[in-house]
């Protein structure tokens, strides 16, 4: 357990997206700029400083964010888009939060070693689909092509780096893009 140790990012490769180049590469490009920041917030915190909701009245946290985005990625791309048959990783039918809401007990060292090997094996469930493959939503009984996902992933890292960036300043005054 990493309570009072800080954990150690592996090497976080921050590079700014491309300003040219083919839709794919371009939506891999902001989407990885975009897992990266999420891990450059969580960079050189302790597990319980990963734990902290320092924004009351939410219960928001860091590693909360990780867990929701490993979910994200596991449900978008591996579950919906490729089809694999994987079951969530923190949420259940009767703890649909489970993401968010179990932080307290989790263990901060496995969430991340999750979320960055969720990560990957989102890479991989799509790489051979063009943008075009589209699926059936089973809630939604809606027609969705993977574009769509990309950026419907974007939009859901952009609004949580947003909630990353403050909540990261008000445990220890860091700041930054």
């Amino acid at each position: 357990m990493m309570s009072a140790m800080t954990w150690t990012a592996p090497q976080i490769d921050r590079v700014e997206p491309a300003f040219v180049g083919d839709e794919r590469a371009l939506l891999d490009g902001f989407l990885d700029y975009h897992r990266q920041t999420l891990l450059w917030k969580c960079a050189g915190l302790t597990a319980d400083q990963l734990k902290t909701a320092p924004v009351e009245p939410s219960n928001l946290t860091l590693l909360g964010l990780v867990r929701h985005l490993a979910e994200v990625e596991r449900s978008w791309f591996r579950d919906r888009v490729a089809g694999q048959q994987v079951d969530g990783l923190y949420c259940t039918d009767t703890n649909p939060d489970g993401d968010f809401d179990d932080v307290a007990g989790a263990d901060a060292e496995a969430d991340l070693a999750a979320y960055l090997k969720e990560c990957q094996e989102a890479r991989d469930a799509v790489a051979a689909l063009p943008l075009e493959f589209t699926f059936v939503h089973p809630r939604r009984q809606q027609e969705i092509s993977l574009r769509w996902v990309y950026l419907h992933m974007l939009e859901e890292y952009a609004r949580h780096n947003g909630h990353a960036d403050l909540i990261r300043e008000r445990i220890d005054g860091t700041t930054g893009e």
